[in-house]
């Protein structure tokens, strides 16, 4: 059914977080054995793989939530269901061509998007239907509009924006020239992630209103000042990530200085929303509400992280090391993935007759799961300070011997990254069984 196609994009955002957990336990067999699957999958085509899958769990099951909370929650007309379906078939199809161009070996693309170049132009038109569905369903709707609606629309069409700029690297005057090219790569990544940190971050504070059923919440000077906050962030901040380009200095500090007052300001509207809910309230959405809380803790320890790497002399070791890799870990799965995985289990609760706070299952999983992601995360720490050690000493000490010193930390990093994907699938499969009963209860004739 049309009004029903939401769930097509969150389905496919759990299987994309499933499918991209697997490929990360097969990245991390390599850190031990660099010969595992090269003959089948080597690792310039497994990684991209990674990584693509992983961004597109982040990106489906963040639209497939907006377009299920303004057509289904806020009760919507939505301008167009078709327009929705065909945004659905063309993710669906693109994500498939990109497979089909990783395995295959044709790629192109820069660092992050290495698939054909001219897949992207699909993935464009798809967010083209996204905002023009969007804007054209709310136009004229909402009076003292909340937060979050500014929060999804900002985040869609700086998506747009900020895709096509990281593809600029296509016209020969930018890629010839280094300086540029590399500006506007890192760029355009930062803000990319920053647009998809808005649709996030939006959701995250709707499901605060929804689950206290105080609308007041996204309509406060703080909600504002977080959003105006998270657009400067957005335009801006990737200005900290350009350590290698001939900038200014203070350009970087007060970059980083941004975006990490961004994460204190999200700390702080989670922390007072929380203390304000009552027992009954976080009894009835405790799932919604202990992944919420729990990308509130990894807002905190990817900040304090994200504060030493930026004390310059720590950064000069720090930087390119494994480290580097925990800090987007730790925000990539610790905090976007547990508000995403909030705002699942709270449209789950809510189409499904059994009530999914029942499902012992996600429960055990959400502990494995943070459990096993602090363990992943303190072994990448370690690991980068193993590196950054070598780098210190690099001249007395050859790369052999600091992989053999980190051995017995991969192997943490391995067993760690297992454990962190068998929760993934003792939340991800529930979800997607739930899902699935009611597609099929709701299109029975």
């Amino acid at each position: 059914m049309r009004r029903h196609f939401p769930l097509f994009f969150i389905a496919l955002g759990l299987i994309a977080l499933l499918i991209g957990g697997l490929i990360g336990v097969l990245i991390s067999i390599t850190y031990l054995d660099p010969t595992f699957l090269k003959e089948f999958i080597p690792f310039n085509q497994l990684r991209p793989m990674h990584t693509t899958t992983v961004v597109s769990w982040i990106v489906l099951a963040a639209t497939g939530g907006v377009y299920h909370y303004i057509s289904q929650v806020e009760q919507f007309k939505l301008y167009s269901s078709k327009l929705g379906v065909l945004h659905f078939v063309l993710f669906a199809l693109t994500g498939a061509a990109i497979y089909i161009s990783l395995l295959s070996g044709n790629m192109g693309g820069r660092e992050y998007l290495e698939y054909l170049p001219i897949l992207t132009v699909p993935i464009l038109f798809g967010w083209l239907l996204f905002g023009f569905n969007y804007f054209r369903t709310l136009f004229g709707k909402i009076k003292n509009r909340p937060v979050y609606f500014w929060m999804w629309g900002t985040g869609i069409v700086f998506m747009i924006y900020h895709l096509s700029e990281s593809h600029f690297w296509i016209f020969s005057d930018i890629r010839n020239d280094f300086i540029k090219d590399m500006g506007i790569q890192w760029k355009s990544y930062g803000s990319f992630v920053g647009s998809w940190n808005m649709l996030i971050y939006g959701t995250a504070i709707y499901l605060m209103s929804k689950i206290k059923k105080d609308d007041n919440i996204g309509r406060g000077k703080v909600a504002f000042f977080f959003y105006f906050l998270g657009l400067t962030n957005l335009m801006f901040g990737w200005a900290h990530h350009t350590y290698i380009l001939p900038n200014a200095p203070w350009i970087r500090y007060v970059a980083y200085a941004i975006s990490m007052s961004e994460w204190i300001i999200f700390i702080h509207i989670i922390y007072n929303w929380a203390k304000s809910l009552s027992k009954s309230t976080k009894a009835e959405n405790i799932l919604a509400y202990r992944f919420l809380m729990a990308s509130e803790f990894w807002v905190f320890v990817n900040l304090v992280l994200a504060l030493i790497m930026s004390i310059p002399a720590f950064n000069y070791y720090m930087h390119g090391t494994h480290i580097t890799v925990a800090h987007s870990m730790g925000t990539t799965i610790g905090i976007n993935t547990s508000i995403l995985l909030a705002s699942i289990t709270f449209i789950v609760q809510k189409l499904s007759k059994e009530n999914a706070t029942t499902n012992k299952t996600i429960k055990y999983g959400f502990v494995l799961f943070n459990i096993s992601l602090m363990l992943f995360w303190l072994s990448l720490i370690i690991g980068g300070i193993y590196k950054a050690i070598w780098v210190a000493n690099a001249e007395n000490n050859a790369f052999s011997q600091l992989h053999e010193s980190s051995s017995s930390v991969f192997l943490i990093f391995i067993i760690s990254g297992g454990l962190l994907f068998t929760s993934l699938l003792l939340i991800g499969l529930p979800l997607l069984k739930r899902l699935h009963a009611f597609y099929l209860e709701k299109t029975q004739w």
